[in-house]
């Protein structure tokens, strides 16, 4: 089901400060897309301001597809485009026109956030370049944030931002559920850092989610979650792409991003890292 807007902020997000030949070749894209019957999320800039009112400018035009969707959307922009290509086969496709880039997204770098159906069932209707969309869920955006923490890159700013702006619009049960077992913990961080960063601005919804999480943390701390083993295991990779990549490297520790406990194939890590290594 897809949600409207709850409030008063604008619902052409960005259009009057982004390039006009910008504006026209992503109208082109959404049109293209619309009409092929190409299901699609926007995120990213144009996302983030429909939740906290920030405004930044980007040249990178962020969409969300489902996985099985993504070359058919490839295939649909390429004669528009002046290359398309899948460029990580495990989360990422571009689509690119002159030095304009639609980043085609369907899951995330360290393998745990797929686009799901539920991204689709609980989207927010709004309006980008003049078209009607549906914009990704502040949850699914804040959870596919909360896991960039590279040297170069650090979401946890824009986290704190969605948290502190939409904390009692959030179904948090279901942003629970997001991080599952495992990976709570990297919430647990944020929320915390988020009470800091806004010291005199409680949110009753913020304090309730950090005491469930800091009860949790208490029961929690001794008891490995399944598909853990006796031997060492650094889950620093599914936060940074590289800082962690000493352990693994040359410290015995198993890369979490790996089965069991992770989605990808040492193939698929290669591959990842190695764009960023040169």
């Amino acid at each position: 089901m897809t949600q409207q807007p709850e409030d008063e902020l604008a619902t052409d997000h960005l259009t009057t400060f982004v390039d006009p030949d910008a504006v026209d070749f992503y109208q082109r894209s959404l049109d293209v897309l619309t009409t092929n019957n190409v299901r699609f999320l926007v995120g990213g800039a144009f996302a983030l301001h429909r939740y906290t009112g920030i405004q930044r400018h980007t040249k990178d035009f962020d969409l969300f597809v489902m996985p099985h969707d993504t070359r058919e959307a490839l295939e649909r922009l390429r004669p528009i485009c002046d290359r398309v290509e899948l460029t990580y086969p495990h989360w990422l496709a571009k689509a690119k026109y002159k030095d304009l880039v639609i980043d085609l997204i369907f899951g995330s770098g360290n393998g745990l956030c797929p686009v799901d159906e539920a991204w689709f069932e609980h989207a927010i209707a709004d309006a980008v370049f003049n078209r009607e969309v549906r914009l990704i869920p502040v949850e699914e955006m804040i959870w596919q944030k909360s896991f960039i923490m590279e040297r170069h890159r650090f979401d946890g700013g824009d986290v704190a931002h969605l948290l502190h702006a939409r904390s009692e619009q959030i179904d948090w049960d279901r942003l629970f559920l997001r991080f599952g077992e495992r990976h709570w913990p990297v919430l647990h961080a944020h929320l915390i850092l988020t009470e800091y960063i806004y010291p005199c601005d409680p949110a009753p919804a913020l304090r309730t989610a950090i005491d469930q999480l800091r009860e949790r943390m208490t029961t929690a701390a001794h008891r490995l979650p399944n598909g853990y083993h006796s031997a060492a295991v650094c889950q620093g990779t599914f936060l940074s792409l590289l800082d962690y990549l000493p352990e693994v490297t040359r410290q015995g520790y198993r890369d979490a991003r790996l089965a069991p406990i992770g989605n990808m194939t040492q193939a698929e890590i290669n591959h990842w890292t190695a764009n960023f290594e040169r």
